[in-house]
């Protein structure tokens, strides 16, 4: 059963990727037809962003009293109708409605889906949330190419009005296949530690560990959202975008199989890197992982002039940071439990939402310096300055929280304390 309940979220994963990820292949467009600035479109993107995670919270309230299906049935019909309002938009309010609509459609799957694989796996919680978080990394691969050839054929409009209706109702059907574990349905991980209480928000919020993770989440989320709004913006302003790239069997052009490669590696990376977590665990996976994106930043700010280092390394930061997604949700289910963990990994899930206030920012950044390698090298810094922090704060500060779970545990029952990690944690 539970498998059944993994695919059903992934698939609905799946059908909401496009609203973040295909975006930038619309922006192009839509400034050729209205001649707006790059920022004023971008400032959908943002407004997008901001409502998918500001609004989570709230989202994680009526999961919790609610279930899991009814918030993803909604989440489908805001998913369609956004798309489709920004076949009709004809102003950027148009597009800021469209995108406020996307955001809270998004925000409701996500976080349900997300919400539904920590419960059903605390035993692989890496592995799960990372398939789930990975649909929506890898689900527009497969649709970058048809979008674009709908834009090319058809227009922009065409391709918003019918791909949002697809998507909208795909959700829609498969949100009543989910259902939230019965007491007794799952069993504790015996590798990695997990809180042997469930917190409510409030105390969690009282906890230097949702702080110092709500930090590490911001520093490590905005390279790479900032990377997915800007990257064609970047491939045309360092001249590799219509580099044709030749496959042998075909020829495709640089910026589009770049965005297909990084969906790819986007979604490969949520479930990889949730597995090595669940054996090595959470932090030094951090460590791993946030290492690669920074230096492969840097690598992107320096090399990416050419067009096969700009695929390559575009390649590497997608694949060292959509594992975000995945550790830190593990990460809060791990230290807080699954009773309350809408509400409280909602809260944190809101550090996407602060560094989507940044995106703008790298095109002020760009435009003063004349170059995107400064804006590259800023988030580098940011993630490796996460790196360290993984396994110089965070670490010693959970062995801490885990063992004082452990003692309250102990005083309140009487009983012998088990290694943190045991099957009954």
């Amino acid at each position: 059963m539970r498998w059944i309940q993994l695919a059903v979220g992934v698939i609905c994963m799946v059908a909401t990727a496009n609203i973040q990820y295909a975006w930038t292949l619309f922006v192009p467009e839509i400034q050729a037809t209205y001649g707006w600035t790059r920022a004023s479109i971008q400032a959908a993107f943002t407004i997008f962003v901001v409502v998918q995670t500001w609004l989570t919270p709230i989202e994680g309230y009526f999961i919790d009293k609610y279930g899991p299906r009814v918030m993803v049935a909604i989440g489908g019909v805001l998913v369609g109708l956004s798309w489709i309002i920004n076949s009709y938009a004809t102003t950027l309010t148009g597009f800021y409605v469209g995108a406020a609509v996307g955001g809270m459609g998004v925000g409701c799957v996500y976080a349900t889906c997300i919400n539904n694989a920590l419960k059903w796996f605390p035993d692989r919680r890496g592995l799960a949330v990372g398939l789930t978080a990975g649909g929506y990394g890898a689900g527009s691969a497969l649709t970058i190419l048809p979008i674009a050839a709908v834009i090319a054929s058809s227009g922009y409009q065409s391709a918003f009005f019918y791909f949002g209706a697809v998507q909208g109702i795909v959700i829609f059907a498969v949100a009543w296949f989910l259902r939230s574990p019965q007491k007794g349905e799952v069993n504790y991980s015996t590798k990695v530690a997990q809180s042997r209480r469930d917190y409510t928000l409030s105390e969690a919020l009282r906890t230097p560990v949702f702080w110092t993770m709500l930090l590490m989440f911001t520093l490590t989320v905005t390279g790479g959202l900032m990377a997915v709004a800007q990257l064609g913006l970047i491939a045309h302003d360092l001249g590799v975008k219509e580099f044709p790239v030749n496959l042998y069997f075909f020829t495709m052009a640089a910026l589009p199989f770049a965005l297909m490669l990084d969906r790819v590696m986007n979604g490969l990376s949520r479930p990889l890197f949730g597995w090595i977590s669940d054996h090595i665990g959470r932090e030094k996976t951090m460590f791993i992982a946030f290492s690669m994106e920074g230096l492969g930043i840097i690598a992107l700010g320096y090399f990416g002039h050419n067009p096969y280092a700009f695929l390559i390394l575009s390649g590497v930061v997608f694949l060292a940071w959509g594992e975000v997604y995945s550790l830190f949700s593990a990460t809060a289910g791990d230290a807080f439990g699954t009773k309350h963990v809408g509400k409280i990994y909602g809260l944190l899930y809101c550090a996407k939402g602060i560094a989507a206030l940044m995106v703008p920012l790298g095109n002020i950044l760009m435009e003063a310096t004349g170059t995107w390698s400064t804006v590259l090298y800023t988030v580098a810094i940011m993630d490796l300055c996460s790196a360290v922090c993984a396994i110089v704060v965070l670490r010693p500060m959970l062995a801490r929280h885990h063992a004082r779970n452990e003692q309250e545990y102990r005083l309140a029952t009487g009983g012998q304390a088990q290694p943190v990690g045991s099957a009954a944690t």
